[in-house]
Order: C-alpha cells, then sequence, then structure tokens
C-alpha cells in the first residue's frame, strides 16, 4: 500500500471510530483492563521497599535511616523523570488513536531525547556531590548515618539512569495500550531485588551498599526486558517503519514532551511536598501521633495506589479516544469516578472494621496503635475525595489539561497545612478532617472544569 493510501486509509478509520460511542460498561470495562496491571506493577515496588528495610533493619539505626532519608530522595527525583515518562504515555496513546506513526515515533523519540538530557545532570551531578547531598537530607552532623547515606548515594545516583530509562519504556509501552508489561517488569525487578537483598546485604557484607547495588541490578535486569518487549510492540513496529521526513527534530519532539509530562509531575512534586510538609505539623501533637501516623500512612498505600492506577488508565484511554477524533471525557470521566469511588468506600468500610488490626500487621503497638487506629477510622471521607480527584484528574491529564490540574493540587496543599495546622489541637483527628475539608475543595474546583467539558462528539484527529 502506497503512503497516500495508508494515509487515506487512516483517515476513514478515524472517522469509522469518530462515529462510533462505547457504552458506559465498555469504557468501565476498558478502564478496569488497564488500572489492574498498573495497580499491581506499584504494589510490587512498595512490597519489595518494605521487605527491602526488613532486611536493612538488622543492621542498625543508623543504616535504616540512611536508606530511608535517600528512598525519599529517590521518590522526589520520580517527579523529574516524570515529565518524560507520563508526557510519553499521553502523546503516544493519542498517536496511536490517530493511526499516525510518525507522531508515534516522535513521541518515543521525545521521551528518551528528554531522558539523555536529564540523565547526566541528575546522575553524574549526584555522585559528585553525594556527600553534601546527604549531609542536607539528614540534617547536619557527621554520624554513622552521613557516611551510611553518601555510601548509598554512591551507587543508587549513578543507577538513576537505570531508574528512569525504565520509567520512559513504562510510558512508551502504557501508551501503546500495554500496561501488562510493565507490571510483568516491574515484578521481575522487585523479585530480583528481594532475592539479591539478603545476598548482597549480609552475605556479601556490603551493607547498605549492597541494598543499593541490588536495587540497579534488578532494574537493570527489567530494563533489558523492556527494551526487548519494545522492538516486540507491533503498533511500535510499526511506527518504526513511519515516514522519517514527517518527523520534527529532536529538541522540537522532546519540547512537546516535557510541555506535555510537565504539568503532570508538578501535580506529583506538589502532593509529595505537601505530605512531608504535613508530617512536621503531626510531629506538633506529640511522639506518638507521629509514629502512628507514619504508619497509618504506609497502611493506606494499598488503598491510594489504586486511585493512581485508575488515573493512569484514564490517562491513557482519554488521549487514545482524542487521538481516534472521540471526545468522550465526560464518559470516561464520570466511569473513572465510578471505579474509583467503589475503590474508595471499599477502603473506607475495611478500615472501620479492621483498623486495630492493620496497625498490629504494620508493627503498631499500645499507644501508637490506639492513636493509628483512631486517624484510620477518621480517614473515610478523605479517601472516598482522593479516589474521586485523583481518578477524574487521569482524564485531564489525558486530554492536555493537566496545567489545571497542577494548580488545584498546589493550591489544595496549601490550604491542607493551613486547615492542618489550624486543626491539630483536635489530635490526628483534626488532621483527617483538614485533609477531607481541602480535598473536598480541590473536588469541587476539578468538578467546575469537567462539568464545561464538551459532551461527546466529534473532535478533530489529534496530531
Amino acid at each position: 500500500m502506497g503512503t497516500t493510501e495508508h494515509q487515506h486509509g487512516s483517515v476513514g478509520h478515524r472517522h469509522a471510530l469518530a462515529a462510533r460511542r462505547d457504552t458506559p460498561a465498555a469504557h468501565r470495562r476498558r478502564l478496569v483492563s488497564l488500572a489492574y496491571p498498573v495497580y499491581f506493577e506499584l504494589l510490587s515496588g512498595v512490597t519489595a521497599g518494605v521487605i527491602n528495610m526488613i532486611w536493612v533493619a538488622r543492621l542498625g539505626g543508623a543504616a535504616v535511616a540512611a536508606v530511608a532519608v535517600a528512598t525519599n530522595v529517590e521518590n522526589l527525583l520520580l517527579g523529574v523523570v516524570l515529565v518524560a515518562g507520563s508526557g510519553t504515555t499521553v502523546l503516544v496513546a493519542r498517536a496511536r488513536g490517530a493511526r499516525d506513526g510518525a507522531a508515534v515515533r516522535s513521541a518515543v523519540r521525545g521521551g528518551w531525547t528528554l531522558w539523555a538530557l536529564v540523565t547526566p545532570v541528575v546522575a553524574v551531578g549526584g555522585f559528585l556531590c553525594r556527600e553534601p547531598l546527604a549531609r542536607l537530607v539528614l540534617g547536619g552532623g557527621d554520624g554513622a548515618e552521613l557516611a551510611l547515606a553518601t555510601g548509598y548515594f554512591s551507587i543508587a545516583l549513578p543507577g538513576i539512569a537505570v531508574f528512569f530509562a525504565t520509567n520512559v519504556v513504562d510510558g512508551i509501552l502504557k501508551g501503546a495500550g500495554d500496561t501488562r508489561t510493565p507490571m510483568r517488569l516491574a515484578v521481575l525487578a522487585n523479585g530480583l531485588i528481594l532475592v539479591l537483598d539478603p545476598v548482597l546485604i549480609l552475605g556479601c557484607g556490603l551493607g547498605v551498599r549492597g541494598a543499593a547495588i541490588a536495587t540497579v541490578l534488578g532494574r537493570s535486569a527489567a530494563l533489558v526486558c523492556g527494551f526487548v518487549a519494545l522492538r516486540r510492540n507491533a503498533a511500535l513496529r510499526r511506527a518504526a517503519g513511519a515516514d522519517p521526513s514527517r518527523g520534527g527534530s529532536l529538541l522540537a519532539d522532546a519540547r512537546r514532551t516535557a510541555a506535555t509530562g510537565l504539568p503532570m509531575s508538578a501535580d506529583f512534586v506538589a502532593r509529595m511536598a505537601g505530605s512531608l510538609a504535613l508530617v512536621a505539623v503531626v510531629a506538633r501533637i506529640g511522639v506518638d501521633e507521629l509514629a502512628a501516623y507514619g504508619i497509618a500512612t504506609k497502611a493506606t498505600y494499598v488503598a491510594t495506589m489504586a486511585f493512581y492506577a485508575v488515573r493512569q488508565a484514564a490517562a491513557i484511554h482519554t488521549a487514545h479516544l482524542l487521538g481516534a477524533g472521540r471526545d468522550e471525557r465526560r464518559a470516561v470521566g464520570r466511569q473513572a469516578v465510578i471505579v474509583a469511588a467503589a475503590l474508595g468506600l471499599t477502603a473506607t468500610v475495611l478500615l472501620l472494621a479492621a483498623a486495630p488490626w492493620i496497625m498490629r500487621a504494620f508493627g503498631g503497638e499500645g499507644e501508637v496503635a490506639g492513636a493509628g487506629a483512631l486517624y484510620l477510622r477518621c480517614l473515610g471521607p478523605y479517601l472516598l475525595l482522593l479516589a474521586c480527584f485523583i481518578a477524574l484528574g487521569g482524564v485531564f491529564e489525558g486530554s492536555g489539561a493537566s496545567p489545571a490540574l497542577a494548580r488545584i493540587t498546589a493550591c489544595g496543599v496549601v490550604a491542607q497545612l493551613a486547615l492542618a495546622y489550624a486543626m491539630s489541637g483536635s489530635g490526628l483527628p483534626g488532621i483527617c478532617g483538614a485533609m477531607a475539608v481541602s480535598m473536598a475543595l480541590q473536588c469541587a474546583a476539578i468538578a467546575g472544569l469537567y462539568r464545561r467539558a464538551p459532551r461527546a462528539e466529534h473532535a478533530p484527529p489529534q496530531r
């Protein structure tokens, strides 16, 4: 088939898709099929992190503190690579919906170009500044924690190149409609980390450096498999054969990816920064409450990761439909909220019924367990509102409206901190109340934007 025939065929395909309407049940099934692999991908990472800390704990408190702060730094750096990973996901999904191979290839090139620009700065710069960085995150001092954190950074920061590359691979595959392969890659990486941890940390006597080496090796194996998956993906193979004259420059591709992904990254960083700042507010209440808050927050990850999985699914599905010329943001958003609200309601009921047992399962005892159980039982309204906000945000990310979402999140974080400070006199229930009120304001804001989205209609194919 010639190029002109192929282009006419693609246009005909887009018109055929635009003329069709998916039922609410079809949207819901697609969201669930995209979301559940993402959930297990996220869950495997958290599980590996918890078990990793259990092995490190055998080295003593200084080792635990060093690895904990180093992991927090890596979580913040995730916000950097989200610019490339999330931007690539949305652009690839949109181009795939339009059956535009050249646009798919441009999106992939943009993601890798951003990776090539950002990674040396973070990996090399981080390695050179590993000791000052360790001193900064530890709050100064020259104790054992400083030497251990510096040793961990000496491995982990150069290895961030692998972490960043894996996120780009995941973003490309998810944009191509494949969320199961990233799940398998995450399970592979984290499974290898769990096997290598005891061997390197204790068996080889490498201590916290062994934990860092295990992490880099596990991710490296998954990255190699990820490259194989990219080569085997049919949609990406077709894109590789597209007319190269239709593509722009590498920098233009990178700018497009950055413009798409930066607001999503800003949203993530704002929420992460707000969570860290909220710890300082909770610390004003008391030591037991702070410990309870820390344990309970980890316990709720099982629920909140499900909300973020629905968000990714909504972003992929929305972008794909828009690329095909179908603006069904309202329909997708409605189903995303239904799925997420069901998850949030389930989590609320489980926390009400099983809060004491959950705290004990995560290591809480005595006054800490009691305070944590009270916190979990008061958290239901916040979790339900958070589920709806996070899920609906995926529609905004997939449609290119994520700057508005980032602004709502930033304002919500500021409001949450102010309310938490004012209501901290009521203890952890006051903190829960502040979080719920802030999230209600964010939900009201995003609902206003959602209502202004057009109803299902034929949209021009996204290029």
